[in-house]
């Protein structure tokens, strides 16, 4: 965890980092239950433990003033620069966890229909590793006063309900997988 949190340091606010490390913390354990459930091998568990803390570096470079984060991009943008952060620290697994984690993933359907500001390519989860990540960040918010407040099945499936009952219908896919 020390070199986790080392690497946090260097590319994020002290706020910024004690709220990853929480935030992440929560994620984990969301995470590693579903390892659990799903039995998952050693190398895997330990992807997934480390991308619970690290998949949201790229939030560092972004504008969000309320966790620490004063830089110039777009929220939306913090999964591709945390691929980029975390392919030149040398962890490509869990660079792909951090650019296919927002919500249920973006299709490039997603990306132009909604004319966000990224490249226009899958970024879908497709490893197990990737999905379980993806899954268990829907629990949890980085807003500092509920980073530690779980969120219920409803209240992940209306949020993802805006985006289309597709994102819904791949959560549903995820629960059944996951907790069943």
């Amino acid at each position: 965890m020390l070199a986790i949190r080392e690497l946090l340091h260097r590319y994020c606010t002290p706020q910024t980092v004690e709220i990853l490390m929480l935030h992440g913390t929560m994620v984990a354990g969301k995470a590693l239950e579903v390892c659990g459930h799903l039995e998952v091998d050693g190398d895997t568990r330990k992807l997934v433990l480390e991308a619970a803390y690290l998949h949201d570096i790229g939030v560092c470079r972004t504008d969000a003033p309320d966790i620490g984060c004063h830089g110039t991009e777009p929220y939306i943008r913090h999964g591709v620069i945390g691929r980029e952060i975390l392919e030149a620290e040398a962890f490509p697994l869990h660079a792909l966890i951090c650019e296919r984690h927002t919500g249920v993933g973006l299709t490039v359907a997603d990306i132009v229909g909604q004319r966000l500001p990224l490249p226009q390519r899958d970024m879908t989860p497709h490893s197990l590793a990737e999905r379980i990540i993806c899954y268990s960040d829907l629990f949890f918010s980085k807003n500092p006063r509920r980073l530690e407040q779980e969120k219920s099945v409803e209240k992940v499936r209306h949020g993802l309900a805006a985006f289309g009952p597709d994102k819904v219908a791949i959560f549903d896919g995820w629960l059944k997988q996951f907790v069943a």
